[in-house]
């Protein structure tokens, strides 16, 4: 069941690729669109078929591959991967939706788009470390090729220090993973969550090191954020929501399964300092934001900060502060996704991400209400206001590493504050005052009537925004999924191979 959110966006990538004829933009788009909604609706089938209950791997798939080399094809999935599995499929579906028909190249734009998406999906539920590392390594080409034919005018240069900073990041995830296997007397690369066991904790602390630098990089976290801000000035609008929304969640999760889960002994030693380096980029990234003039790289540096909750939540390690992190990932997807799609919405209708040049765009009648308002739901998702799920995803987040870590916790809450400067100063300098725009090479003020926004432009921005609602009044339709996963989180979780003695448990409830 697993294996079809890989093989479908797959199947659709080499259709669209080999199919004799040309493609026009719209033909494409439209293809790509139902190959991607495919593997949304098949994500929403299994979450029907998913026992709540059950803490451990459901829908395994498994069967030998290349044995010698320990890799065998091992699928699973739990309350960990099944919400990033929602998220790479919708946000897939509506980056695709987001393109504009018009694109140069649209065959193999849309087919690099669903290699990513079964890529990612691949990732999330591989339960072979050599076969996780496969699907990681596999969508780093794609997004690179996708920056650098249809970025912006820098496009080279983020491409190849994106790709630089991916190769490194793999490389040291790649060896954490061999160094674990060797030094574990283990044969298979499958996931075992007790082979530390048999691994001194000094090895581990080694090992861990490597994993905590290659998955730092993909979040990426201060000092090794510098790729972020480039790929996503120069990306298109679209692959900024997936790099935000989706890629960036590769980091996190390969984090709390291969780090937290999988060496619960070194996680505990280096916790106290993970914690401190959560701190860090969470009030880097915030500070940062608020001293740039670009609307995406303001964005861009807002993403640092909220991925720096999730490092804190993880380095708690409690049963509360573990769902937070999952809670926190589909929460930032959803709601960075919104931010950057409004972002591109109004570079596209105005021509600059300018704030020092930009006033006035919430004009009711020649300006951008309805891209403003959506703007301002999304600022206030993102600062956590109430009503919204970054609020409750942040609230479990802090309510959870308070009882571990208090000073750090307080510490990460100024971050949420700094959060609400650079938003509200964001919307105050675009969306408020005389619609206008002010050139910086001339001092008269241009009054202008942008072009209307259509729906369909609208639509992907309105869908995510009634999802960012939804989760944030009702948040027990994203929590459920987790919750008994989260009660296992810290102790030995259970294997692909005890799950036909998995014993349902009682959920948890925050």
């Amino acid at each position: 069941m697993l294996s079809a959110l890989i093989i479908i966006p797959l199947l659709g990538a080499l259709t669209l690729g080999l199919w004799p004829g040309s493609w026009q933009g719209g033909r494409a788009r439209l293809f790509a669109g139902i190959v991607q909604s495919l593997s949304l609706v098949w994500v929403l089938y299994l979450g029907l078929h998913f026992d709540i209950h059950i803490p451990g791997m459901q829908f395994v798939e498994s069967f030998a591959w290349v044995e010698p080399l320990g890799l065998t094809y091992q699928l699973g999935a739990d309350g960990l991967a099944l919400p990033l599995l929602f998220i790479n499929g919708l946000l897939g579906l509506i980056a695709i939706w987001a393109s504009p028909a018009s694109i140069m190249r649209p065959r193999l734009y849309f087919a690099l788009m669903l290699v990513i998406s079964g890529a990612v999906a691949g990732a999330f539920v591989a339960q072979n470390l050599l076969l996780f590392f496969i699907f990681y390594e596999l969508e780093l080409i794609p997004l690179y090729l996708l920056i650098a034919i249809w970025g912006g005018a820098r496009r080279a240069y983020a491409a190849t220090k994106f790709l630089i900073y991916t190769a490194v990041s793999g490389n040291l995830i790649l060896g954490g993973f061999l160094g674990f296997v060797w030094l574990g007397g283990g044969s298979s690369f499958n996931y075992d969550p007790t082979l530390a066991a048999s691994i001194d904790l000094i090895p581990q602390l080694f090992l861990l090191g490597a994993l905590l630098v290659g998955f730092g990089i993909k979040i990426p976290l201060f000092p090794f954020h510098t790729w972020l801000p480039d790929a996503h000035v120069e990306a298109s609008t679209p692959i900024s929501v997936l790099l935000a929304g989706v890629l960036l969640k590769l980091g996190t999760y390969g984090l709390v399964r291969f780090g937290l889960q999988m060496m619960p002994d070194a996680w505990t030693v280096l916790s106290p300092w993970l914690a401190g380096w959560a701190v860090i980029s969470v009030l880097y990234g915030s500070l940062a934001a608020i001293a740039q003039t670009d609307m995406k790289k303001m964005v861009a540096y807002s993403s640092i900060g909220h991925m720096g909750y999730i490092l804190l939540a993880a380095a708690a390690a409690t049963p509360l502060s573990f769902l937070g992190t999952i809670m926190q990932m589909v929460s930032h997807g959803l709601i960075s996704g919104l931010l950057f799609l409004l972002v591109g919405l109004v570079y596209s209708k105005t021509g600059t991400r300018d704030m020092t040049v930009l006033r006035g765009l919430l004009n009711p009648e020649r300006g951008l209400p309805v891209v403003g308002t959506l703007m301002i739901l999304g600022v206030m998702a993102s600062a956590g206001i109430p009503g919204m799920v970054g609020f409750i995803s942040e609230f479990v987040v802090f309510r959870g590493s308070i009882v571990v870590f208090p000073v750090q916790t307080l510490l990460s809450l100024i971050g949420t504050a700094l959060t609400a400067v650079y938003l509200l100063l964001l919307v105050n300098r675009v969306f408020f005052g005389r619609l206008a725009i002010r050139p910086p090479t001339d001092a008269v003020t241009l009054d202008i009537n942008l072009p209307p926004v259509s729906w369909a432009e609208r639509l992907p921005s309105v869908v995510l925004a009634l999802v960012i609602v939804a989760l944030g009044i009702q948040p027990h339709w994203l929590s459920r999924w987790s919750e008994a996963t989260s009660l296992l989180a810290v102790n030995p979780p259970v294997t692909v191979a005890q799950v036909s003695d998995a014993s349902p448990v009682k959920p948890f409830q925050p």
